[in-house]
């Protein structure tokens, strides 16, 4: 799995082949094409929001999902897309997601997992509860929306599944063990079920972002203060989820340089370290 290569599944074309959705589902668009549907996590604002946005201007009928309905609405209202409210962090969460999704549209042809928690500071010193949250929305809500969905899409031999990544898995950042533990656990997922998926027609990509200008740091209590990288915004994420969707990479970074230092530390660790604690 590599952040430049090109490989199969081919991208998914608008106007996709697939049956009409039953009501309340996605309506044709206005030339007469079915949309695809993506079902969105995260979306009540940041990333997901604005990726929802930006697929609905691509022509894909979202399912926007989050914990805070009257901002969920206000994206579904945008979007002409529908609102599940829904706490991936409590039990049976991801599954009633799923759900309600296929209910609601009848299918769910992409699945954007952008929903994230974290928190700062010491590990010793995590609550138990925020380390409990961590895994669930970061990691295990992902895994359990993916395992709901695939069927479908391997039935229907087309779809995506679109994980939001950090850097955080990939290099390790002091003071957010729990967080990076999760987004490393997220990327490896990513990796080993591309090996499944190979000849399918289903794909499945990774995007793994530096810092993103978003509420996620106002949340976890503390602000970002580290020099390099410096936060993109969510609508640039926004558009590496369409081109995650659309094309062949398995892997983007944002901002794409990321992948230098990332390969750096696959390669030499000790290296890594030292050019971290020096440079930040």
């Amino acid at each position: 799995m590599d952040d430049n290569s090109a490989r199969p599944p081919a991208p998914i074309d608008l106007p996709l082949d697939l049956p009409q959705a039953p009501s309340p589902g996605p309506r044709p668009a206005a030339d007469g094409r079915r949309r695809p549907v993506a079902l969105i996590t995260g979306a009540s604002s940041g990333i997901g929001a604005a990726t929802a946005v930006r697929l609905a201007r691509a022509g894909w009928y979202p399912l926007v999902s989050g914990t805070d309905p009257r901002r969920l609405a206000e994206v579904a209202a945008r979007t002409g897309g529908h609102a599940l409210a829904e706490d991936l962090a409590v039990h049976g969460g991801a599954q009633r997601l799923a759900e309600r999704a296929v209910a609601v549209a009848g299918r769910v042809d992409a699945l954007v997992a952008s929903a994230g928690v974290g928190w700062r500071g010491p590990f010793a010193e995590m609550p138990p509860d925020v380390l409990d949250r961590i895994v669930e929305v970061d990691l295990a809500a992902p895994l359990r929306l993916a395992r709901m969905l695939l069927p479908g899409m391997l039935e229907r031999r087309r779809g995506r599944i679109v994980l939001l990544g950090s850097m955080a898995g990939q290099v390790g950042v002091g003071d957010e063990a729990a967080y990076a533990a999760a987004k490393a656990g997220l990327a490896l997922f990513a990796e080993s079920l591309w090996y499944e998926l190979r000849g399918t027609g289903v794909g499945v990509r990774i995007i793994l972002p530096g810092a993103v200008d978003t509420p996620f740091f106002a949340r976890r209590g503390t602000p970002f203060h580290r020099e390099r990288p410096r936060p993109v915004s969510p609508e640039r994420i926004a558009e590496d989820v369409l081109r995650a969707l659309t094309g062949h990479r398995d892997r983007l970074f944002a901002p794409s340089w990321l992948a230098m230092p990332a390969r750096l530390h696959g390669a030499a660790p000790e290296l890594f370290r030292q050019l971290a604690a020096r440079f930040g």
